[in-house]
């Protein structure tokens, strides 16, 4: 059983399995029923016409002749929509028969093609992350007001806003403060990165985070050897986004710069968006915001400095209406099925022939 709330994003992910699947590379459990149902279907519809044919009553006393009337203007092309029905019946059959055969995958590799985008998600987990940040819905269930809790709450709308859009992204999660740690490597596994938020988020597991400075540099340069890791740095649709107070003055992190360090995001055109999360804070309240605005934008991204929660829930909204694009994935399947398209299609069309049939006299007139 599928929720209601999840039926678009189910419909989608069927479409998207469909449009990647190539017919020719498909194995059939049911290829002679199919083949069998096929041949009946043809079989009746032959049936059928030759008994109309053969009982159609002749020219008689109970019928009515009228003198010929002679259309020299032609037929209309337009007279054929009045079958629509029809033809939508028929275009779903060769869906349906694919569908009836039980098609199934087995082990392949496959290359595909998804709207969204690779996203390394970044929290700071400092000691100044501690400061109070109230939000009435982002951090209603957390144990207190601070900051971190808030981002994580954060963190996790903007993944539940991607969940329910049309995406299929590749998301990573990293932990800083004054050094940076993979949480979970990228993953197109929403559940996964929504678990590992939660565990990140508990309050006995942040107060054991060993590194309590902020040292948003290093989370920069641990996000791009995450991108580098997966070979992902010459591909299309990275992005990293970073949730922090903004409260890091350095400027030099391993004898490099803030400048050299975000210049190898540039070079690989990996555009950083930053939240800063300070309460009550405009942009220049922080003193780090003129040394971090100007390198953030520098990337290609943006940087929200985000006072209270509303400015908090534009700024994902803004990133996520930002982060449209497309991940081409290899991916590995074994056995498969893939009968679930063809019959969504089968079922699409027969649904909108039955509709036309039932609601629009116009397609139950005789030519």
């Amino acid at each position: 059983m599928v929720p209601i709330t999840q039926v678009p994003a189910v419909i989608r992910d069927v479409i998207f399995e469909w449009r990647n699947t190539r017919a020719a590379d498909l194995l059939f459990t049911h290829r002679d029923d199919s083949i069998l149902a096929m041949v009946g279907l043809i079989g009746l519809a032959m049936v059928v016409l030759v008994v109309r044919a053969l009982t159609r009553s002749k020219a008689g006393r109970t019928q009515v002749a009228l003198p010929a009337v002679l259309d020299w203007s032609g037929g209309s092309w337009t007279s054929i929509v009045r079958h629509g029905a029809l033809i939508l019946f028929l275009a779903g059959l060769p869906f349906f028969v694919m569908a009836l055969a039980d098609p199934y995958s087995s082990l392949t590799h496959e290359q595909v093609s998804f709207p969204g985008r690779r996203i390394a998600l970044m929290i700071d987990a400092s000691s100044s992350m501690m400061a109070r940040f109230p939000a009435a819905h982002l951090n209603a269930k957390a144990p207190n007001e601070a900051t971190f809790f808030t981002t994580v709450a954060a963190a996790e709308t903007f993944i539940r806003q991607r969940m329910s859009g049309k995406y299929h992204d590749l998301i990573g999660l990293i932990e800083f403060g004054d050094e940076a740690y993979v949480v979970t490597p990228f993953t197109s596994d929403y559940d996964n990165i929504l678990l590992s938020l939660s565990l990140i988020g508990d309050w006995t597991e942040f107060m054991k985070f060993p590194d309590q400075g902020t040292t948003i540099a290093m989370a920069i340069e641990q996000g791009t050897g995450l991108f580098k890791a997966f070979d992902f740095l010459d591909a299309a649709g990275n992005l990293m986004l970073l949730f922090t107070d903004g409260q890091d003055t350095q400027v030099m992190i391993h004898g490099k710069s803030v400048t050299e360090i975000v210049a190898g995001a540039v070079q690989t055109k990996i555009p950083i968006y930053m939240i800063r999360t300070s309460y009550n804070k405009g942009l220049g309240a922080v003193l780090p915001d003129d040394i971090w605005k100007p390198a953030i934008e520098s990337t290609g991204g943006k940087f929200y400095p985000a006072g209270d929660e509303a400015a908090v829930l534009n700024a994902i909204k803004d990133i996520d209406t930002r982060s449209a694009g497309r991940v081409d994935i290899k991916r590995y399947s074994s056995q498969q099925p893939k009968f679930a398209g063809y019959a969504f299609l089968a079922a699409s069309f027969w649904t909108v022939a039955l509709t036309l049939q039932l609601t629009v006299p116009y397609f139950r007139k005789f030519p």
